[in-house]
C-alpha cells in the first residue's frame, strides 16, 4: 500500500478525525481524540525506486506482537518518537503485503476502541450507527 491507500484505509475507519499536532507533515489519526495511527514522511533522503520519498506509518500493537513483526518484517521497526513497546513504525516501501498491513491498522484502532472508557465507546456506536 501507498501512503494515499493507507491513508484513505486509516480515514475511513469509523469516527476517525485527522489532527496535526506535531507539524503539519505528521498526520495524526484519532478515534475518540485517541491517537491510533500517524503517517509522515520518512527521513530526508529517503526515496524509493522511483525516486519517491518513502512514507512511515506509527501503528499501536499488542507489546509481543509487536517484538515479531519486528522480526518478521525488516520494515518494522520500534516506533519513532513513540514508546518502543507499545508502537511500531512500518516503512511503506511495498514489502508488507496489502492484507496484512490492513490487518495492522484494525489491529491498532481495535486496541485504542476496545481501551476507551465505555460512555465514548457507546457515543462512537452511536456516531457510526448514524444516530445522534
Amino acid at each position: 500500500m501507498d501512503q494515499k491507500s493507507v491513508h484513505n484505509y486509516l480515514q475511513a475507519k469509523p469516527g476517525t478525525f485527522i489532527t496535526k499536532p506535531f507539524a503539519q507533515e505528521v498526520d495524526v489519526y484519532k478515534v475518540q481524540h485517541k491517537m491510533f495511527a500517524t503517517l509522515y514522511e520518512g527521513k530526508e533522503g529517503q526515496t524509493n525506486e522511483n525516486g519517491e520519498p518513502v512514507w512511515w506509518l506509527n501503528l499501536k500493537c499488542d507489546p509481543d506482537e509487536a517484538l515479531l513483526l519486528r522480526d518478521k518484517y525488516s520494515s518494522v521497526v520500534p516506533g519513532y518518537h513513540m514508546n518502543k513497546r507499545l508502537w511500531n513504525t512500518i516503512v511503506l516501501d511495498g514489502s508488507i503485503p496489502e492484507d496484512e498491513l490492513k490487518k495492522l491498522i484494525d489491529d491498532s484502532y481495535n486496541i485504542v476502541v476496545d481501551n476507551l472508557p465505555t460512555a465514548q465507546r457507546e457515543e462512537l456506536n452511536r456516531i457510526t450507527a448514524g444516530g445522534n
